[in-house]
């Protein structure tokens, strides 16, 4: 069909297919374009046209729209009452303007064209629609079957009223869409009258395999399967080998068929034809191959909704998957390059911080990276190495290597329990696929000499450190204090962006010396006192369960970093406490305000000299630190205000940090008698009851050096970002950038190129950044293992947890002890506190979780290993914990009381 395109005076209202694009999204919005686009690429695209936003905001400019935009900037996240109250009273105004003359007469032109006697689907199109990022699927109204001037009329507008729905109005607060942003097309698109239709996903929508192709299958008209109103057989074809895989076949009762005069009537089915197969294979594979052309048109896996008619497949939509998680491009090319899936753990998973990671931050791990690649004589180069990918603004850690050699298959599956339970499971399973079996040419000499360099030297110091713990630890603690200082000093010295970024990024930088020079102070003791661990653990197996838990002997250790910092906050409150000015302010002022008191120095003398300290050592700490790009405690002191508060309102001295720190200590050296005496009892029992108390001594002086390597980091880090900040304070000054943590929204790359006077609109840059960051931000599911086929394990695959019945959910005993308390769900321990007793239930933690353990009676979380920061606190205050218990946060509500036992691994629902 073809036919002149009427003009408005700025730009067309009507367009038909065979003039638009996918560039052409600000003008008929995601479906219209992606139908356009497939029509003129030569795919089974029925014909029709769109009425542009040009012809909606003509219908707009009829309303009021500047108090319709602000009251819908009225409604607050997630408030559903409100949503529903604005949305009705939009969709009411504006649902009774007809629409606008010369806008009618175009699209009856247009429509005339297409032909009156044809039906047609009636189809909203929002410029914020089947996007790469969001598809907005089913938040505005398709109207089917459309026969009539008048009826084609009525729909166009019900869908430009649409865009008000409380779903659209949610979904656009949710995804953080500027209401005035958003606009709307309709799609006038002949009608096609299937005996088949459906949906056809270029990728497995549920494990994220690529190459898998996932068809749902049904009788009469999509639209009844896309609402969920009809049951489909299922489809799978392998597009490496084009064959159908799995089929399932559903007991369809019922389907959606089109009326002769307009409208659609639901029939239901009886006999055979309920249980028959839809598709047979022949189909199914052929429309496969349709959708990889599809697919391979746009560059990314697509959604596409299918009609069959007469033998024939036809097109109707056709979306990005946005629910895959984003493969890293780097791994794509090296499976690519090298023949070998690549398998990749999360890093996210290592820190319990799931969050995306701001371009500096990104590209300040990776440099750590490659750094370290010095030990192992292997690519260094940031942009080529391959021990870590990036994908969804996350890192992930390739383990393809030792997952395909024989030797650290066994060490890493080993080993993951210990940092993410979950994944390790995973890792058990995938052992067996033969994608992953190890290399032929597995034992290489180069890779003896290679792991010589780093092994070598570490186990010179393992010895040393298992001969004198105390003494190597002590020594080992002041020549990092001495490399710090240094680095503290140059960092002063520095004055301009290029200095400080020479300092921490250049190729002699301080973030090159990391692994050389702090690798041999941090490592050894660790693994020292993880051997130690280990080997307990392994003296005591076959104890049994009356016998006291060997994790007793991590509780209260001493030069642990991260308590040491809740014990220097809680003797702060106390200082504060002791001061009747400092605690009348605090009784009297919101966290926020103190906050804001503490920045312009005007806190009493006592509080602000005792918090000033505090930050002195801590201050460079915060939620998601081991990201540079993430404010720091100095910047926004208010969760630091929020815990001394909570400190100062606790009256009962047995709940005192220092106090539980103490009796944990107490508790860990009077255990080592008893366990001593109970291996001399079992096989072997004489070496056992000589070796374990050696064991338990190392335990002692080395585990709490655990998450010294961390602190490290970011104290380091803490330095880079407060002369970044300054230099970021400079540039906005000098309008250069927006504002002066911009700089954290760009790469190390682009940072050196503005330090060298490069002419960019660098706001532009650091926009195109956030707004890619902000994206991720809106991401839910996160897996623990992905694979460069797409393939993503995420939370809970391959254990079951058991919620029925007994009530009891099942996960990882991670720190000894029985206790029964109320739920207190936890997602920012910025915003929230707990009462005294409660559990605290959590998707992980980082350290800046720690003062919440002083409250807590348990700990219950998603993700998380034997060594991981919440197992490792856990213990440390005598807190009974399981974790890697599968969509925790979802399964338990706060209020609910829950029985935790750390010592076996299960929560019981009371």
């Amino acid at each position: 069909m073809e036919f002149e395109v009427p003009m408005s005076n700025q730009s067309p209202y009507i367009l038909p297919f065979s003039a638009i694009g996918k560039d052409d999204l600000p003008l008929v919005g995601g479906k219209g374009a992606n139908l356009g686009e497939m029509s003129r690429a030569g795919f089974p695209v029925p014909s029709g046209f769109c009425l542009t936003t040009t012809a909606f905001h003509a219908f707009l400019a009829a309303a009021n729209t500047a108090d319709l935009f602000a009251e819908l900037d009225s409604i607050a996240p997630g408030d559903l009452e409100r949503a529903r109250q604005v949305g009705q009273a939009v969709r009411q105004q504006l649902g009774q303007l007809p629409v606008p003359p010369d806008v009618a007469e175009r699209a009856l032109i247009a429509w005339r064209a297409e032909g009156e006697q044809h039906a047609y689907a009636v189809r909203s199109s929002a410029t914020a629609e089947d996007l790469p990022d969001a598809s907005f699927a089913g938040q505005q109204d398709t109207y089917l079957n459309v026969r009539g001037e008048q009826a084609l009329l009525t729909a166009v507008r019900d869908c430009w009223v649409s865009l008000f729905t409380d779903r659209a109005i949610l979904y656009r607060i949710q995804n953080n869409f500027d209401h005035r942003q958003v606009s709307l097309s309709v799609v006038v698109q002949r009608m096609v009258l299937p005996e088949v239709s459906g949906i056809l996903f270029t990728a497995d929508p549920l494990t994220g395999a690529r190459h898998i192709a996932s068809i749902d299958a049904s009788y009469g008209l999509g639209e009844a399967l896309v609402a969920g109103l009809v049951s489909a057989d299922l489809y799978k074809v392998d597009r490496r080998t084009y064959r159908v895989i799995e089929t399932v076949i559903a007991d369809k009762q019922m389907a959606i068929r089109p009326l002769p005069g307009g409208g659609t009537s639901h029939e239901t089915l009886s006999g055979p034809e309920r249980t028959a197969q839809v598709l047979n294979d022949g189909q199914a594979i052929i429309l496969a191959e349709i959708g990889e052309r599809i697919a391979r048109h746009y560059g990314r896996p697509q959604d596409i909704e299918w009609a069959l008619v007469g033998g024939k497949f036809y097109i109707l939509q056709a979306r990005p998957i946005t629910s895959l998680y984003p493969v890293p491009e780097r791994a794509i090319q090296t499976a690519a390059e090298t023949g070998e899936l690549q398998v990749m753990f999360s890093f996210a998973s290592v820190q319990g911080f799931l969050a995306p990671i701001t371009p500096l931050g990104q590209d300040t791990l990776f440099s750590l990276v490659t750094y370290a690649g010095k030990l192992f004589d292997i690519d260094r180069n940031l942009h080529t190495q391959r021990a870590a990918f990036l994908g969804g603004e996350r890192i992930w850690i390739n383990i393809t290597a030792l997952m395909r050699h024989p030797l650290g298959r066994k060490l890493w599956v080993g080993a993951l329990p210990w940092i993410d339970a979950d994944a390790a499971s995973v890792l058990r399973m995938l052992r067996d696929d033969p994608r992953l079996k190890p290399a032929p040419d597995w034992f290489k000499p180069d890779t003896v000499r290679r792991l010589s360099l780093f092994f070598g030297p570490l186990l010179r110091q393992v010895a040393a450190f298992m001969r004198q713990p105390e003494a190597m630890a002590a020594q080992a603690r002041q020549e990092i204090e001495t490399h710090l200082a240094a680095v503290r000093q140059k960092n002063e010295a520095a004055r301009t962006l290029a200095e400080r970024l020479a300092l921490f990024y250049g190729p002699d930088g301080v973030l090159s010396q990391t692994f050389p020079v702090l690798g041999p102070l941090l490592l050894p003791p660790i693994v020292s006192g993880m051997m130690s661990l280990n080997a307990v653990r392994a003296l005591t197996k076959d104890l049994p369960a009356s016998a006291p838990n060997y994790l007793i002997l991590t509780r209260g250790l001493p030069h642990n970093v991260t308590t040491e910092m809740d014990l220097t906050l809680w003797q702060t409150a106390q200082t504060i406490r002791r001061d009747p000015a400092a605690t009348a302010v605090f009784d009297s002022q919101a966290a926020a305000d103190l906050a804001q008191l503490y920045l312009d120095d005007g806190l009493p003398l006592a509080a602000q000299t005792a918090v000033t300290q505090f930050m002195a050592r801590y201050g460079m700490r915060g939620l998601g630190e081991i990201d540079i790009g993430q404010p720091r405690w100095r910047e926004n002191p208010a969760h630091i205000m929020q815990v001394l508060q909570s400190y100062l309102h606790m009256d009962d001295p047995n709940l005192a940090p220092d106090v539980i720190f103490a009796r944990g200590a107490a508790e860990a050296e009077a255990a080592i008698g008893p366990l001593t005496t109970a291996v001399r009892a079992t096989r072997g029992g004489r070496i056992k009851a000589h070796l374990l108390p050696i064991m338990a001594r190392r335990i002692r002086a080395l585990v709490g050096s655990r998450e010294a390597p961390k602190f490290m980091a970011i104290r380091m880090m803490g330095m880079a970002r407060e002369g970044l900040l300054a230099s970021g304070r400079e540039l906005a000054a000098a309008g250069i950038i927006n504002q002066p943590d911009d700089l954290f929204f760009l790469t190390i790359d682009e940072l050196h190129s503005l330090a060298a006077g490069e002419a960019q609109d660098w706001p532009a840059v650091v926009a195109a950044h956030r707004a890619r960051y902000a994206r991720e931000t809106t991401r839910k599911l996160i897996p623990r293992l992905l694979m460069s086929d797409g393939t993503a394990f995420y939370e809970g695959v391959g254990k079951v947890t058991a919620v029925a019945g007994d009530g009891q959910l099942v996960g990882s005993p991670v720190s000894p002890g029985v206790v029964e308390g109320i739920v207190h769900v936890v997602f920012n321990p910025h915003t929230e506190q707990l009462t005294p007793g409660e559990i605290l239930v959590c998707p992980g933690t980082d350290p800046a979780w720690t003062p919440l353990f002083l409250a807590a009676g348990g700990l219950v979380m998603e993700v998380g290993g034997l060594m991981t920061h919440g197992s490792v606190v856990a213990r440390e205050y005598g807190i009974p914990a399981v974790v890697g218990v599968n969509k925790v946060t979802t399964l338990l509500h706060s209020g609910q009381r829950i029985r935790v036992d750390g010592s076996n691994g299960v929560v019981t629902i009371l």
